[in-house]
């Protein structure tokens, strides 16, 4: 499986904006083959940061995530909205259970 991890700091006075734009990508985003998951949180001690936590079933469905035209344009987008560029970590992993 491949978690990934991604934040953004939305300026002030942008946030409806970056919701919207945020809202509608992890919407579509959960409609990709191999997405197991992808949400958007905000961050309960800086309320002006977006987390976003997508998981993959493999690198392939990711790599074909990241060719959809409206990926792209949701990074360019909450960029716009933000005094810096957006982050973003890819990590491989195994789940546990207990």
């Amino acid at each position: 499986m491949i978690v990934v991890l991604g934040s953004v700091l939305v300026r002030e006075g942008q946030m409806d904006a970056a919701l919207d734009q945020a809202l509608q990508h992890v919407r579509r985003s959960r409609t990709e083959p191999g997405c197991l998951s992808h949400a958007v949180h905000r961050d309960v001690e800086n309320p002006q940061r977006l987390v976003f936590v997508e998981e993959w079933a493999d690198m392939a469905a990711l790599q074909q995530h990241f060719r959809v035209p409206g990926s792209r344009a949701v990074v360019k987008a909450l960029a716009a909205l933000s005094d810096e560029a957006p982050q973003m970590t890819i990590h491989e992993a195994q789940q546990i259970r207990p």
